[in-house]
């Protein structure tokens, strides 16, 4: 909060009152417009406030009143921000940036080509273990992915992900995990994370449309559930592959892919000739039919 809202007093010394709603609307100003924040994160920004405001609320009655002007500071409406994934083309020089010829290089592209395979998150990615892998790169496997609220699924891996994966668990006891670090330590996803935004930032210099994205881990993730819808594949699978609870979370997948609004813009298009459309009233036989009703 700013100081001058709360006549600089230490925050072990402040008062419940001190948090009032017009100090709420003074620090929501202040960060959008001195530190150039977001509305998004001005909402999170109050999210937390309000939240602080119905937990004291709930414990002490004597400041219900003070809970409810603090609550009706109300959020800012804002626009949803489309989804970022990358085309074929992209997602290619992505894969084709580590170096196959240093042992990094063949790890990192490893990761990588699971990370698209799976549609796993960062999380998921760094928690697989080599038991949770099954199968060879001959047909091909599947691996056992732990999610949110600890729910688990199965995808299947493609033989070429199988084939770059086994050097990395040959020999290793089943209990480890899959994907370690430089160093032999487990990576973790802020590790994912780094790896995926430097190897991004390699594959500019071949395919300049990556400039104008930021590419991320789910960024990943995103782009194996556009191309799965791409090729076909049913929305509720695709919700299955990703581990969505519902369904309204996948759809928005639809929404986002230019391609397939594209074809669809394509099929109602008025400028070419298209075929004459078949009237059912120049069709004797219809007619006669119709007649003897």
């Amino acid at each position: 909060m700013p100081a001058s809202s709360t006549a600089c007093a230490t925050v072990d010394v402040l008062e419940v009152e001190d948090l009032s709603a017009d100090a709420v609307r003074k620090f929501l100003a202040v960060i959008e417009e001195e530190r150039g924040c977001s509305v998004a994160t001005r909402n999170q920004r109050l999210s937390a406030i309000h939240a602080l405001a119905h937990f004291i609320g709930e414990r002490s009655p004597e400041h219900l009143m003070w809970c409810g002007e603090v609550q009706s500071v109300p959020f800012k409406r804002t626009g949803k921000n489309p989804l970022t994934y990358l085309e074929k083309a992209e997602i290619d020089a992505l894969l084709a940036s580590p170096d196959p010829y240093t042992q990094q290089g063949r790890k990192d592209h490893a990761l990588l080509l699971f990370l698209y395979n799976s549609g796993a998150r960062a999380s998921e990615a760094a928690g697989v273990k080599i038991s949770d892998l099954d199968g060879d790169n001959r047909r091909g496997g599947a691996v056992r992915l732990c999610g949110k609220g600890a729910k688990t699924r199965l995808c299947p891996l493609w033989p070429r992900t199988m084939t770059v994966l086994a050097p990395l668990i040959a020999g290793r006891p089943q209990d480890s995990l899959v994907f370690l670090n430089r160093y032999g330590a487990p990576v973790t996803r802020f590790g994912i994370h780094t790896l995926v935004e430097r190897h991004a930032k390699q594959a500019r210099e071949s395919v300049p449309s990556l400039a104008k994205k930021r590419v991320s881990p789910h960024t990943i993730r995103h782009t194996t559930a556009t191309h799965l819808l791409r090729a076909g594949v049913d929305i509720n699978t695709i919700r299955a592959w990703l581990g969505h609870v519902s369904i309204d979370t996948t759809n928005v997948y639809a929404e986002v892919d230019l391609e397939m609004k594209a074809k669809a813009l394509a099929a109602c298009d008025t400028g070419g000739k298209g075929q004459e459309k078949k009237m059912w009233r120049k069709n004797p036989r219809v007619m006669e039919f119709l007649r003897s009703l």
